[in-house]
């Protein structure tokens, strides 16, 4: 930048630089120690670099110089409930907000003098915009996810059947329940899963519809999971009318691998990746009897694998009161059951008692 550049100029471009770079950090922190996500914190920590560098093309004695802080009739000034911040993703917006605001006045200050350098932080005021996005639409389902202890699946095509078994299991304590509804016709399907849904929301359980990621936008459903030769996720997450939970089931590490790849690009990782995976079969199942049993071995080493991807887990298959401890001991927070509750005489007490058995080994 010249230096016919005023040393107000420099006074703005000195304050916003600061206010982004701040910005960048909270949003790069919340991304790696809230949602465990090395991508997007990745993601954060290489715009703040892109920032810095381009900064560096000005004149850094000049910027310094213009700094009075004593002087600046700016400091001191307070919005009332300017710091108010009831959570960490509060802060996170906040930051967020921040940081485009300030790249807005960086671009406009630097236009008159370097509109190479102007032109590189408008660049990155959109990446800004994007990052927020794909922050937001990763964290608010594995905000969601994360409460879960006790999944249920109800795996029946019958309607009356369905619903009863959602709202007993519900009453149980389960945190999430899945419809498993494989031979219904859509338009009953849909009706179907738009009460499903009704019930869960009103008793406080998470809803999550089986391989239909249409049915699941449609209904308002949480979720939607899906199989090894379902809709890829980026496609399902383009047809989300608001963040969805997207499973993905994994019986292999192989399998695994393909969900939640290693060497995913930070610019694209987030809408490629699942919330969470299903980790199994953890024990021989009736379920799915064809399926073979990968066993805890697998939940230990799909446990190990996911960490730092910011991806969730539960682990599944064949998982009953008698044997969930082996499953929390294997490394598990969460997990799906099946038969265990659904073909129980009583599906609301087997969900209570298995739940409590659950919350009593993790302390939670």
């Amino acid at each position: 930048m010249g230096s016919a550049m005023e040393k107000a100029a420099y006074r703005i471009v000195d304050a916003n630089f600061n206010r982004a770079r701040e910005a960048l950090r909270v949003m790069e922190e919340y991304a790696r120690f809230v949602l465990n996500c090395g991508l997007l914190s990745g993601r954060a920590k290489q715009l703040r670099h892109e920032l810095s560098t381009a900064i560096a093309a000005l004149d850094a004695g000049s910027l310094l110089a213009a700094r009075d802080t004593l002087s600046d009739v700016g400091v001191g000034q307070k919005v009332e409930g300017q710091l108010a911040r009831a959570t960490l993703k509060d802060g996170f917006t906040a930051a967020a907000k921040r940081l485009t605001e300030a790249l807005r006045a960086l671009a406009e200050t630097i236009q008159t003098e370097d509109t190479k350098t102007a032109a590189t932080i408008e660049r990155l005021r959109y990446d800004a915009y994007m990052l927020e996005k794909d922050v937001v639409l990763f964290a608010e389902p594995a905000e969601k996810f994360q409460r879960v202890r006790l999944y249920v699946l109800i795996t029946s095509n019958l309607p009356a059947e369905v619903l009863a078994l959602a709202s007993r299991c519900a009453a149980g304590g389960a945190d999430c329940i899945q419809l498993r509804a494989k031979d219904i016709p859509d338009d009953r399907l849909f009706a179907l899963a738009v009460e499903f849904v009704d019930i869960c929301r009103e008793m406080g359980a998470l809803s999550i519809i089986n391989d239909r990621a249409d049915v699941a936008a449609a209904a308002g459903a949480d979720g939607v999971h899906l199989g090894q030769n379902d809709l890829p996720i980026e496609q399902v997450r383009r047809l989300q009318l608001a963040p969805l939970i997207v499973g993905k089931s994994t019986h292999s590490l192989n399998e695994l691998e393909r969900a939640v790849p290693a060497d995913l690009q930070p610019a694209h990782g987030p809408a490629v990746l699942p919330t969470y995976v299903s980790l199994g079969s953890a024990f021989a199942t009736p379920t799915k009897p064809k399926i073979d049993v990968a066993g805890l071995d697998y939940v230990r080493q799909g446990l190990d694998r996911l960490a730092g991807a910011g991806v969730d887990h539960v682990a599944i298959g064949g998982i009953t009161r008698d044997n969930v401890e082996q499953v929390l001991r294997a490394g598990a927070e969460r997990v799906a059951v099946c038969a265990a509750v659904t073909r129980a005489a009583d599906p609301a007490e087997a969900c209570r008692r298995l739940k409590a058995k659950i919350t009593g080994l993790l302390g939670a």
